[in-house]
């Protein structure tokens, strides 16, 4: 099979691009190990920004390519995904429904009804909460069904939009890295991890465009051996429908000492981390993907994982709306 131009590719022009690349002078003499850069993903425009912007672009032109009538995707309650998803629908004049799985228990109330939620709402999305004993996935695809069967053509967009569709967003991610008019030369890449997509695209954007940097991710919910194996399949899947050279497994390597008690449960070293770049830098990080994703990012560099002389890129991933939502895990932790 030949290598598909990304190009003829069909997408809807929704963010900001190229995100800007920072160097973070602050925090990279703080911590005094390799020169870190950020890739302001925060910063794709739509909906506060976020990295779901990349995969929606190339999604949702599929979605309209396919006529979609209603666009369903799922998510946790605090989902940066869900929120995208819904406001890039409004705008695109398709009707949105999300499903919500709880994956905290006994959250208090601004959890269920501020941040990601309380804008899902704004973009008039519909919003209904999976049962607490089904399975995200089986129950979505069943309202799928139910709705089609209605009349109504359905288009399914998977959680975190990942899928080998929505991870081109993140092999077109690589194409800017390598034309970024600054001309730096990384020596890593890294991130928050968590459903596989962003991660997949940074892998399957090495092979596509040749680019041989190391891809390292910091899993927020899953084991080592089951993030990474999540990883290569979308990657794997990616490559393959780009015609491109497909990645071994021992290039997809994700950390998992860093995800604490659970998926969106907060740990002391997130809310350092996130307090420590606000300090630092006057960026935000969010409670779920890109605090953790720092906080493993600086155990990293404690570990003399990289040299003193590298240079790190941290993709921002985006999410800082959620930190409304996260207000409680801060409380005793901030300046009275």
């Amino acid at each position: 099979m030949s290598k598909k131009n990304l190009k003829d590719i069909p997408r809807i022009k929704l963010g900001h691009f190229p995100t800007p690349i920072e160097h973070l002078k602050n925090i990279s003499e703080y911590l005094g190990g390799p020169q870190i850069y950020i890739k302001r993903d925060d910063c794709t425009g739509l909906a506060t920004g976020g990295n779901k912007v990349r995969k929606l672009e190339f999604l949702m032109a599929d979605a309209v390519n396919q006529k979609a009538e209603l666009v369903v995707t799922i998510g946790a309650v605090q989902s940066n995904h869900a929120r995208q998803t819904a406001a890039a629908a409004t705008l695109l004049g398709i009707k949105c429904l999300i499903i919500l799985e709880h994956r905290i228990d006994s959250p208090p109330e601004e959890y269920l009804n501020s941040g990601n939620v309380f804008l899902d709402r704004v973009f008039e999305a519909q919003i209904e909460h999976c049962p607490k004993d089904r399975d995200v996935k089986e129950y979505a695809a069943e309202r799928v069904e139910e709705i089609k069967k209605e009349g109504t053509n359905v288009y399914f967009i998977p959680g975190g939009g990942s899928n080998k569709i929505g991870a081109l967003g993140y092999v077109e991610c690589i194409n800017e890295i390598i034309h970024d008019p600054q001309g730096i030369q990384f020596d890593h890449i890294i991130h928050g991890t968590g459903s596989s997509g962003t991660q997949a695209g940074l892998l399957a954007g090495r092979k596509y465009f040749n680019y041989n940097v190391p891809i390292t991710g910091i899993s927020v919910r899953f084991k080592k051996d089951i993030q990474e194996e999540k990883v290569f399949t979308e990657a794997k899947s990616t490559c393959e429908f780009l015609g491109c050279d497909v990645l071994d497994r021992s290039e997809v390597v994700a950390f998992d000492d860093y995800v604490g008690p659970g998926y969106g449960l907060p740990t002391d070293a997130m809310i350092e981390a996130t307090k420590l770049l606000a300090k630092k830098e006057a960026i935000l990080l969010d409670p779920v993907y890109s605090g953790k994703g720092f906080a493993g990012f600086m155990d990293l560099i404690s570990k003399n994982y990289f040299k003193k002389t590298d240079k790190v890129l941290f993709i921002h991933t985006g999410g800082a709306v959620s930190l409304f939502a996260y207000e409680w895990a801060f409380k005793g932790k901030l300046v009275s």
